[in-house]
C-alpha cells in the first residue's frame, strides 16, 4: 500500500469513529470500553502490589525462621491436649 491508500483508510476510520460517537448506543459501548480499560489498569496495579507484599512476607518468614533457631520448616500447629477422663474416687461406693 502506498501512503495515499493509508491516508484514505485512516480518514475512513476517523469518519466511522465520528459517526459511531454520535450514535447513543455506540457511544455507550465506547464509554464501557474506556471504563474497562481503566479497571484493568487499576487491577494490574493492585496485582503488582500483591506481588510485592508476597515478596516482603517471604522475607519476613525467612527472618523469623532464622530467629527461631534456623529451622526452615514451618512449625506445626499446636494440637490441643485431650483432657484426662474423670475417674470416680476409689473409696466411693459403687451401685
Amino acid at each position: 500500500m502506498n501512503r495515499n491508500a493509508l491516508a484514505q483508510l485512516a480518514s475512513i476510520g476517523e469518519d466511522v469513529l465520528d459517526k459511531a460517537s454520535q450514535n447513543p448506543k455506540a457511544a455507550r459501548v465506547l464509554q464501557g470500553a474506556a471504563q474497562l480499560r481503566d479497571r484493568v489498569d487499576d487491577l494490574g496495579k493492585r496485582v503488582r502490589g500483591l506481588e510485592q507484599m508476597e515478596q516482603r512476607l517471604a522475607g519476613l518468614e525467612d527472618r523469623l525462621a532464622k530467629l527461631e533457631g534456623g529451622s526452615a520448616k514451618k512449625p506445626a500447629a499446636a494440637k490441643p491436649k485431650p483432657s484426662p477422663a474423670k475417674k470416680p474416687p476409689s473409696d466411693a461406693p459403687t451401685s
